[in-house]
Protein backbone atom coordinates (compact mmCIF):
# COMPACT_ATOMS: atom_id res chain seq x y z
CA UNK A 1 0.00 0.00 0.00
CA UNK A 2 2.75 2.34 0.78
CA UNK A 3 4.26 1.57 -2.63
CA UNK A 4 1.07 3.13 -4.32
CA UNK A 5 0.12 6.32 -1.38
CA UNK A 6 3.42 7.35 -1.72
CA UNK A 7 4.35 8.46 -5.64
CA UNK A 8 0.69 9.72 -5.01
CA UNK A 9 1.64 11.92 -2.36
CA UNK A 10 5.16 13.00 -4.18
CA UNK A 11 3.36 13.48 -7.68
CA UNK A 12 0.55 15.70 -6.06
CA UNK A 13 3.42 17.99 -4.25
CA UNK A 14 5.93 18.02 -7.28
CA UNK A 15 2.68 19.50 -8.75
CA UNK A 16 1.86 22.13 -6.09
CA UNK A 17 6.07 22.90 -6.30
CA UNK A 18 5.83 23.22 -9.83
CA UNK A 19 3.23 25.53 -10.05
CA UNK A 20 4.65 27.81 -7.54
CA UNK A 21 8.05 27.64 -9.30
CA UNK A 22 7.00 28.18 -12.97
CA UNK A 23 5.47 32.04 -12.60
CA UNK A 24 8.77 32.65 -10.01
CA UNK A 25 10.83 31.82 -12.86
CA UNK A 26 9.56 33.68 -14.56
CA UNK A 27 8.90 36.94 -12.58
CA UNK A 28 12.51 36.69 -11.84
CA UNK A 29 13.28 37.16 -15.21
CA UNK A 30 10.80 39.64 -15.78
CA UNK A 31 12.29 41.38 -13.15
CA UNK A 32 15.81 41.36 -14.01
CA UNK A 33 14.70 42.57 -17.75
CA UNK A 34 12.99 45.17 -16.26
CA UNK A 35 15.84 46.53 -14.40
CA UNK A 36 18.47 46.45 -17.32
CA UNK A 37 14.79 48.50 -19.27
CA UNK A 38 14.70 51.44 -16.57
CA UNK A 39 18.90 51.96 -16.52
CA UNK A 40 19.16 51.86 -20.28
CA UNK A 41 15.81 54.52 -19.99
CA UNK A 42 17.82 56.94 -17.68
CA UNK A 43 20.65 56.03 -20.13
CA UNK A 44 18.48 57.44 -22.98
CA UNK A 45 17.15 60.47 -20.89
CA UNK A 46 19.99 61.69 -20.54
CA UNK A 47 22.08 61.61 -23.77
CA UNK A 48 18.38 62.91 -25.01
CA UNK A 49 18.77 65.92 -22.82
CA UNK A 50 22.80 66.39 -24.34
CA UNK A 51 21.32 66.46 -27.70
CA UNK A 52 18.28 68.49 -27.23
CA UNK A 53 20.14 71.24 -28.51
CA UNK A 54 22.69 70.24 -31.17
CA UNK A 55 21.50 71.18 -34.60
CA UNK A 56 23.47 69.04 -38.01
CA UNK A 57 24.06 73.00 -38.97
CA UNK A 58 23.89 75.35 -36.56
CA UNK A 59 22.10 78.78 -37.38
CA UNK A 60 23.65 81.97 -36.26
CA UNK A 61 26.60 83.42 -35.95
CA UNK A 62 30.06 82.31 -34.79
CA UNK A 63 29.21 82.00 -31.34
CA UNK A 64 26.27 80.11 -31.69
CA UNK A 65 28.42 77.36 -34.17
CA UNK A 66 30.99 77.04 -31.68
CA UNK A 67 28.26 76.31 -28.31
CA UNK A 68 26.79 73.49 -30.93
CA UNK A 69 30.47 71.64 -31.85
CA UNK A 70 31.29 72.15 -28.13
CA UNK A 71 27.71 70.17 -27.42
CA UNK A 72 28.24 67.68 -30.32
CA UNK A 73 31.56 67.05 -28.93
CA UNK A 74 30.13 66.19 -25.27
CA UNK A 75 27.70 64.42 -26.51
CA UNK A 76 30.17 62.45 -28.83
CA UNK A 77 32.50 62.16 -25.63
CA UNK A 78 29.52 61.12 -23.01
CA UNK A 79 29.08 58.30 -25.48
CA UNK A 80 32.39 56.81 -26.19
CA UNK A 81 33.05 56.71 -22.68
CA UNK A 82 29.66 54.69 -22.02
CA UNK A 83 30.60 52.47 -25.00
CA UNK A 84 33.99 51.76 -22.95
CA UNK A 85 33.13 51.15 -19.72
CA UNK A 86 29.81 49.08 -20.07
CA UNK A 87 30.12 48.12 -24.06
CA UNK A 88 26.25 49.03 -24.95
CA UNK A 89 25.63 50.54 -28.10
CA UNK A 90 24.79 53.99 -28.32
CA UNK A 91 23.81 56.83 -30.55
CA UNK A 92 21.68 59.49 -31.81
CA UNK A 93 20.23 59.67 -35.08
CA UNK A 94 18.44 62.70 -36.51
CA UNK A 95 14.60 61.48 -38.09
CA UNK A 96 16.42 60.91 -42.22
CA UNK A 97 18.52 58.02 -39.84
CA UNK A 98 21.80 60.30 -40.25
CA UNK A 99 24.16 60.07 -37.15
CA UNK A 100 24.25 63.21 -34.53
CA UNK A 101 27.18 61.18 -32.66
CA UNK A 102 27.18 57.52 -31.74
CA UNK A 103 29.82 54.78 -30.05
CA UNK A 104 31.26 53.26 -32.01
CA UNK A 105 31.40 55.56 -34.96
CA UNK A 106 30.98 52.75 -37.13
CA UNK A 107 27.41 52.07 -35.77
CA UNK A 108 24.68 52.84 -37.82
CA UNK A 109 20.83 52.53 -37.61
CA UNK A 110 19.83 48.86 -39.08
CA UNK A 111 17.37 48.75 -42.13
CA UNK A 112 15.39 46.64 -39.91
CA UNK A 113 15.51 44.40 -36.32
CA UNK A 114 14.70 45.38 -32.71
CA UNK A 115 16.99 48.41 -33.08
CA UNK A 116 14.83 50.38 -36.19
CA UNK A 117 11.34 49.24 -34.42
CA UNK A 118 12.62 50.87 -31.47
CA UNK A 119 13.80 54.30 -33.44
CA UNK A 120 10.35 54.03 -35.22
CA UNK A 121 8.35 54.10 -32.02
CA UNK A 122 10.38 56.95 -30.50
CA UNK A 123 9.85 58.95 -33.43
CA UNK A 124 6.11 59.31 -32.79
CA UNK A 125 7.29 60.29 -29.32
CA UNK A 126 7.26 57.10 -27.32
CA UNK A 127 9.80 55.54 -25.66
CA UNK A 128 10.44 52.36 -25.11
CA UNK A 129 8.85 51.01 -22.18
CA UNK A 130 7.96 47.33 -22.39
CA UNK A 131 10.28 45.65 -25.48
CA UNK A 132 10.17 41.89 -25.65
CA UNK A 133 11.34 39.84 -23.12
CA UNK A 134 15.01 37.92 -23.49
CA UNK A 135 14.95 34.42 -22.34
CA UNK A 136 18.05 33.04 -20.83
CA UNK A 137 18.61 30.22 -23.83
CA UNK A 138 18.14 33.66 -26.31
CA UNK A 139 21.39 35.30 -27.23
CA UNK A 140 19.46 38.67 -28.38
CA UNK A 141 20.07 42.39 -27.39
CA UNK A 142 17.54 44.77 -26.21
CA UNK A 143 17.15 47.77 -27.98
CA UNK A 144 15.88 51.03 -25.88
CA UNK A 145 15.26 54.83 -27.49
CA UNK A 146 13.97 57.95 -26.35
CA UNK A 147 12.95 60.71 -28.42
CA UNK A 148 14.97 63.96 -28.47
CA UNK A 149 12.57 66.68 -28.19
CA UNK A 150 12.40 70.55 -29.03
CA UNK A 151 9.81 73.19 -29.46
CA UNK A 152 7.33 69.74 -28.82
CA UNK A 153 8.89 68.63 -32.31
CA UNK A 154 11.04 65.04 -32.23
CA UNK A 155 14.31 65.90 -33.84
CA UNK A 156 16.30 63.24 -33.13
CA UNK A 157 15.74 59.77 -31.61
CA UNK A 158 18.88 58.12 -28.57
CA UNK A 159 18.97 54.33 -29.56
CA UNK A 160 20.87 51.91 -26.96
CA UNK A 161 21.69 48.43 -28.38
CA UNK A 162 22.70 46.59 -25.14
CA UNK A 163 23.86 42.78 -24.92
CA UNK A 164 22.02 40.55 -22.60
CA UNK A 165 24.75 38.30 -21.46
CA UNK A 166 24.74 39.73 -18.10
CA UNK A 167 21.20 39.85 -17.88
CA UNK A 168 20.70 36.30 -18.82
CA UNK A 169 23.23 35.27 -16.29
CA UNK A 170 21.73 37.00 -13.39
CA UNK A 171 18.29 35.24 -14.82
CA UNK A 172 19.44 32.15 -14.70
CA UNK A 173 21.34 32.43 -11.32
CA UNK A 174 18.07 33.35 -10.13
CA UNK A 175 16.69 30.21 -11.86
CA UNK A 176 19.20 28.30 -9.53
CA UNK A 177 18.38 29.36 -6.57
CA UNK A 178 14.72 28.80 -7.63
CA UNK A 179 15.61 25.76 -8.76
CA UNK A 180 17.56 24.73 -5.34
CA UNK A 181 14.56 25.86 -3.30
CA UNK A 182 12.48 24.05 -5.52
CA UNK A 183 14.45 20.43 -4.43
CA UNK A 184 15.31 21.22 -0.82
CA UNK A 185 11.42 22.01 -0.58
CA UNK A 186 10.82 18.67 -2.48
CA UNK A 187 13.46 16.60 -0.52
CA UNK A 188 11.64 18.20 2.66
CA UNK A 189 8.18 17.07 0.96
CA UNK A 190 9.16 13.76 0.45
CA UNK A 191 10.65 13.85 3.87
CA UNK A 192 7.16 14.61 5.39
CA UNK A 193 5.44 12.13 3.09
CA UNK A 194 7.44 9.02 3.95
CA UNK A 195 6.41 9.85 7.76
CA UNK A 196 2.95 10.66 7.02
CA UNK A 197 2.82 7.72 4.98
CA UNK A 198 4.17 5.78 7.68
CA UNK A 199 2.10 6.87 10.50
CA UNK A 200 -0.51 6.49 8.43
CA UNK A 201 0.01 2.57 6.87
CA UNK A 202 1.95 1.52 10.64
CA UNK A 203 -1.20 0.57 12.14
CA UNK A 204 -2.43 -1.59 8.98
CA UNK A 205 1.28 -3.13 8.72
CA UNK A 206 0.51 -4.37 12.51
CA UNK A 207 -3.33 -5.50 11.93
CA UNK A 208 -2.14 -7.57 9.02
CA UNK A 209 0.55 -9.15 10.74
CA UNK A 210 -1.67 -10.08 13.84
CA UNK A 211 -4.20 -11.17 11.40
CA UNK A 212 -1.92 -13.31 9.58
CA UNK A 213 -0.53 -14.76 13.15
CA UNK A 214 -4.42 -15.68 13.85
CA UNK A 215 -4.61 -16.87 10.78
CA UNK A 216 -2.24 -19.52 11.64
CA UNK A 217 -3.36 -20.56 14.60
CA UNK A 218 -1.47 -17.86 17.17
CA UNK A 219 -4.63 -17.18 18.40
CA UNK A 220 -3.68 -14.88 21.21
CA UNK A 221 -1.67 -12.43 19.05
CA UNK A 222 -3.17 -8.82 19.46
CA UNK A 223 -2.74 -5.56 17.85
CA UNK A 224 -1.17 -2.68 20.00
CA UNK A 225 -3.48 -0.02 19.60
CA UNK A 226 -0.68 2.93 19.68
CA UNK A 227 -0.19 5.72 16.98
CA UNK A 228 -1.91 6.34 13.74
CA UNK A 229 -5.14 8.13 13.09
CA UNK A 230 -8.27 7.68 15.25
CA UNK A 231 -10.25 5.54 12.67
CA UNK A 232 -7.04 3.01 12.68
CA UNK A 233 -6.62 3.24 16.47
CA UNK A 234 -10.28 2.69 16.70
CA UNK A 235 -10.33 0.07 14.24
CA UNK A 236 -7.21 -1.75 16.46
CA UNK A 237 -9.80 -1.97 19.54
CA UNK A 238 -12.12 -3.26 17.52
CA UNK A 239 -10.24 -6.24 16.17
CA UNK A 240 -8.92 -6.99 18.85
CA UNK A 241 -12.31 -7.33 20.77
CA UNK A 242 -13.25 -9.65 18.05
CA UNK A 243 -10.64 -11.70 18.26
CA UNK A 244 -11.10 -11.76 21.95
CA UNK A 245 -14.89 -13.41 21.21
CA UNK A 246 -13.39 -15.64 18.51
CA UNK A 247 -11.02 -17.23 20.98
CA UNK A 248 -13.64 -17.19 23.55
CA UNK A 249 -15.86 -19.32 21.51
CA UNK A 250 -13.29 -21.47 20.12
CA UNK A 251 -12.34 -22.14 23.70
CA UNK A 252 -15.43 -22.57 24.76
CA UNK A 253 -15.91 -25.43 21.71
CA UNK A 254 -12.66 -26.99 23.01
CA UNK A 255 -13.62 -27.48 26.17
CA UNK A 256 -16.89 -28.88 25.45
CA UNK A 257 -15.14 -31.46 23.35
CA UNK A 258 -12.87 -32.39 26.10
CA UNK A 259 -15.18 -32.40 29.08
CA UNK A 260 -17.86 -34.07 26.58
CA UNK A 261 -15.32 -36.97 25.69
CA UNK A 262 -14.52 -37.21 28.97
CA UNK A 263 -17.88 -37.13 31.06
CA UNK A 264 -18.72 -40.18 28.29
CA UNK A 265 -15.72 -42.18 28.75
CA UNK A 266 -16.83 -43.83 32.18
CA UNK A 267 -20.47 -44.41 30.97
CA UNK A 268 -19.12 -45.82 27.73
CA UNK A 269 -16.43 -48.09 29.70
CA UNK A 270 -19.09 -49.47 31.94
CA UNK A 271 -21.74 -50.32 28.77
CA UNK A 272 -18.51 -52.24 27.59
CA UNK A 273 -18.22 -54.15 30.68
CA UNK A 274 -22.16 -54.77 30.72
CA UNK A 275 -21.80 -56.01 27.41
CA UNK A 276 -18.60 -58.35 27.91
CA UNK A 277 -20.73 -59.87 30.81
CA UNK A 278 -24.32 -59.90 28.59
CA UNK A 279 -21.41 -61.67 26.05
CA UNK A 280 -20.75 -64.26 29.01
CA UNK A 281 -24.42 -65.63 29.10
CA UNK A 282 -25.17 -65.94 24.92
CA UNK A 283 -23.47 -68.74 22.88
CA UNK A 284 -20.16 -68.38 21.83
CA UNK A 285 -19.71 -66.92 17.98
CA UNK A 286 -22.94 -64.86 18.37
CA UNK A 287 -22.86 -62.00 15.28
CA UNK A 288 -25.33 -59.34 17.51
CA UNK A 289 -23.10 -59.59 20.16
CA UNK A 290 -19.77 -59.16 17.99
CA UNK A 291 -21.52 -56.73 16.23
CA UNK A 292 -21.97 -54.58 19.52
CA UNK A 293 -18.69 -55.23 20.75
CA UNK A 294 -16.99 -53.88 17.79
CA UNK A 295 -19.23 -50.85 17.24
CA UNK A 296 -18.56 -49.85 21.65
CA UNK A 297 -15.09 -50.10 20.57
CA UNK A 298 -15.25 -47.81 18.05
CA UNK A 299 -17.19 -45.52 20.16
CA UNK A 300 -14.43 -45.66 22.57
CA UNK A 301 -11.81 -44.82 20.12
CA UNK A 302 -13.90 -42.00 18.33
CA UNK A 303 -13.89 -40.53 22.39
CA UNK A 304 -10.09 -41.31 22.74
CA UNK A 305 -9.62 -39.18 18.93
CA UNK A 306 -11.91 -36.43 19.95
CA UNK A 307 -10.03 -35.62 23.61
CA UNK A 308 -6.59 -35.77 21.79
CA UNK A 309 -8.12 -33.39 18.92
CA UNK A 310 -9.04 -30.96 22.09
CA UNK A 311 -5.59 -31.02 23.70
CA UNK A 312 -4.11 -31.00 20.36
CA UNK A 313 -5.37 -27.59 19.29
CA UNK A 314 -5.21 -26.46 23.10
CA UNK A 315 -1.51 -27.38 24.00
CA UNK A 316 1.25 -24.95 23.31
CA UNK A 317 4.13 -26.75 21.26
CA UNK A 318 7.31 -27.26 22.67
CA UNK A 319 9.82 -26.22 20.10
CA UNK A 320 13.43 -27.61 19.05
CA UNK A 321 15.94 -28.09 16.41
CA UNK A 322 14.97 -31.66 15.72
CA UNK A 323 16.67 -34.54 13.46
CA UNK A 324 14.24 -35.04 11.27
CA UNK A 325 15.84 -38.02 9.41
CA UNK A 326 16.46 -39.83 12.70
CA UNK A 327 12.60 -39.39 13.72
CA UNK A 328 11.26 -40.18 10.29
CA UNK A 329 13.70 -43.37 10.12
CA UNK A 330 12.67 -44.68 13.89
CA UNK A 331 9.14 -44.41 12.82
CA UNK A 332 9.79 -46.52 10.16
CA UNK A 333 11.53 -49.03 11.95
CA UNK A 334 8.71 -49.05 14.27
CA UNK A 335 6.01 -49.27 11.95
CA UNK A 336 7.63 -52.18 9.96
CA UNK A 337 6.62 -55.05 11.69
CA UNK A 338 2.97 -54.80 11.10
CA UNK A 339 4.08 -53.76 7.13
CA UNK A 340 5.59 -57.07 7.04
CA UNK A 341 2.69 -58.60 8.38
CA UNK A 342 0.24 -57.14 6.33
CA UNK A 343 2.47 -58.01 3.23
CA UNK A 344 3.52 -54.27 2.45
CA UNK A 345 6.90 -53.15 1.90
CA UNK A 346 7.90 -50.02 3.75
CA UNK A 347 10.68 -48.78 2.90
CA UNK A 348 12.71 -45.09 4.24
CA UNK A 349 15.10 -42.54 2.61
CA UNK A 350 15.70 -40.45 5.37
CA UNK A 351 19.46 -38.87 5.43
CA UNK A 352 20.26 -36.66 8.29
CA UNK A 353 18.23 -33.36 8.22
CA UNK A 354 16.91 -30.75 10.56
CA UNK A 355 13.85 -28.55 10.96
CA UNK A 356 11.94 -26.97 13.67
CA UNK A 357 9.73 -29.20 15.41
CA UNK A 358 8.47 -30.85 18.87
CA UNK A 359 9.56 -33.99 18.64
CA UNK A 360 6.74 -35.59 20.17
CA UNK A 361 3.59 -34.12 18.21
CA UNK A 362 5.65 -35.10 15.26
CA UNK A 363 6.16 -38.46 16.12
CA UNK A 364 2.50 -38.26 16.53
CA UNK A 365 1.36 -36.85 13.09
CA UNK A 366 4.08 -39.20 11.27
CA UNK A 367 2.22 -42.17 13.13
CA UNK A 368 -1.12 -41.35 12.12
CA UNK A 369 0.15 -40.55 8.18
CA UNK A 370 2.06 -43.61 8.04
CA UNK A 371 -0.32 -45.73 9.76
CA UNK A 372 -3.24 -44.38 7.25
CA UNK A 373 -0.81 -45.23 4.24
CA UNK A 374 -0.64 -49.19 5.60
CA UNK A 375 -4.13 -49.11 5.79
CA UNK A 376 -4.93 -48.27 2.47
CA UNK A 377 -1.97 -49.84 0.37
CA UNK A 378 -2.93 -53.69 -0.81
CA UNK A 379 -0.98 -56.71 -0.04
CA UNK A 380 2.12 -56.97 -2.25
CA UNK A 381 2.30 -52.74 -2.38
CA UNK A 382 4.71 -50.51 -1.18
CA UNK A 383 4.87 -47.21 0.98
CA UNK A 384 7.76 -45.01 0.85
CA UNK A 385 9.09 -42.23 3.14
CA UNK A 386 11.19 -39.70 2.03
CA UNK A 387 12.80 -36.63 3.86
CA UNK A 388 14.46 -33.64 1.84
CA UNK A 389 14.71 -30.37 2.55
CA UNK A 390 15.19 -27.34 0.68
CA UNK A 391 13.51 -23.55 0.20
CA UNK A 392 13.58 -23.09 3.88
CA UNK A 393 11.35 -25.86 4.75
CA UNK A 394 12.38 -29.63 6.04
CA UNK A 395 9.19 -32.06 4.06
CA UNK A 396 8.49 -36.20 4.77
CA UNK A 397 6.60 -37.20 2.09
CA UNK A 398 4.84 -40.72 2.71
CA UNK A 399 3.60 -41.96 -0.37
CA UNK A 400 1.37 -45.11 -0.84
CA UNK A 401 0.06 -47.30 -3.94
CA UNK A 402 -3.22 -47.49 -2.53
CA UNK A 403 -6.32 -46.65 -4.34
CA UNK A 404 -6.06 -43.07 -4.06
CA UNK A 405 -8.69 -39.95 -3.83
CA UNK A 406 -10.37 -38.02 -6.32
CA UNK A 407 -10.42 -34.28 -6.65
CA UNK A 408 -13.45 -33.93 -4.66
CA UNK A 409 -12.17 -36.11 -2.23
CA UNK A 410 -8.64 -34.53 -2.00
CA UNK A 411 -10.45 -30.92 -1.17
CA UNK A 412 -11.67 -32.60 1.96
CA UNK A 413 -9.27 -35.14 3.04
CA UNK A 414 -8.14 -34.14 6.86
CA UNK A 415 -11.53 -32.86 7.81
CA UNK A 416 -12.77 -33.93 10.76
CA UNK A 417 -14.86 -37.19 10.69
CA UNK A 418 -14.69 -37.33 6.89
CA UNK A 419 -13.67 -40.20 5.52
CA UNK A 420 -14.57 -41.65 1.37
CA UNK A 421 -17.56 -43.05 0.76
CA UNK A 422 -15.43 -45.80 -0.95
CA UNK A 423 -13.57 -46.67 2.69
CA UNK A 424 -16.33 -46.50 5.11
CA UNK A 425 -15.48 -50.33 5.86
CA UNK A 426 -11.48 -49.20 6.83
CA UNK A 427 -11.04 -49.23 10.50
CA UNK A 428 -11.10 -45.81 11.79
CA UNK A 429 -12.87 -42.31 13.24
CA UNK A 430 -11.69 -39.80 10.64
CA UNK A 431 -9.75 -38.11 13.19
CA UNK A 432 -6.32 -39.46 12.67
CA UNK A 433 -5.24 -36.83 9.66
CA UNK A 434 -7.37 -33.67 11.79
CA UNK A 435 -4.82 -34.79 14.99
CA UNK A 436 -1.64 -34.84 13.05
CA UNK A 437 -3.03 -31.31 11.15
CA UNK A 438 -3.37 -29.43 14.44
CA UNK A 439 -0.33 -30.80 15.91
CA UNK A 440 1.59 -30.09 12.84
CA UNK A 441 0.02 -26.39 12.84
CA UNK A 442 0.60 -26.00 16.17
CA UNK A 443 4.83 -25.71 15.53
CA UNK A 444 4.15 -24.24 12.09
CA UNK A 445 4.53 -27.57 10.13
CA UNK A 446 1.81 -28.41 7.39
CA UNK A 447 0.15 -31.27 6.03
CA UNK A 448 -0.49 -31.26 1.96
CA UNK A 449 -1.96 -34.30 0.29
CA UNK A 450 -1.90 -35.10 -3.85
CA UNK A 451 -1.84 -38.14 -6.30
CA UNK A 452 0.73 -40.52 -6.15
CA UNK A 453 1.58 -41.67 -9.50
CA UNK A 454 0.15 -43.60 -11.17
CA UNK A 455 -1.78 -44.58 -8.19
CA UNK A 456 -2.20 -44.11 -4.60
CA UNK A 457 -1.80 -41.06 -2.64
CA UNK A 458 1.24 -38.73 -1.81
CA UNK A 459 1.20 -37.01 2.37
CA UNK A 460 3.63 -34.18 3.02
CA UNK A 461 4.84 -33.12 6.03
CA UNK A 462 6.26 -29.80 6.00
CA UNK A 463 8.73 -28.17 8.77
CA UNK A 464 9.99 -24.94 9.07
CA UNK A 465 14.09 -24.65 9.00
CA UNK A 466 14.39 -21.62 11.11
CA UNK A 467 12.32 -20.74 13.94
CA UNK A 468 9.03 -20.02 13.91
CA UNK A 469 7.57 -17.17 15.88
CA UNK A 470 4.62 -18.61 17.93
CA UNK A 471 1.89 -17.14 20.04
CA UNK A 472 2.17 -17.43 23.61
Amino acid sequence: MRSRLLPLLIVLMAGVLLALGFPLAVSVAAAQQQKVVVDRIDDTARFASLAQFVTERPSGGSRVREATDERRETLQKELDDYYEVYGIRAGVFYRDDGPMASAPASWYLPADGDVREAFQEALRSRGSHDPEQVWPWQRGRLAIASPVIRDGDVVAVVVTDSPTGRMRSRTLYGWLLIGAGESAAMLLAVGAALRLTGWVLRPVRVLDATTHDIATGRLKSRVAATGGPPELRRLARSFNEMADNVQDVLEQQRAFVADASHQLRNPLSALLLRIELLALELPEGNEEIASVRTEGKRLAQVLDDLLDLALAEHAAPDLCLTDVGALAAERVASWRPLADERGVRLSGACPATTGWADPVALSSALDAVIDNALKFTPEGGSVRVAVASGNGTTTVVVSDEGPGLTDDELARVGDRFWRSNRHQNVKGSGLGLSISRALLAAGGGSLAYERNEPHGLKVTVGLPRSEPVTGS
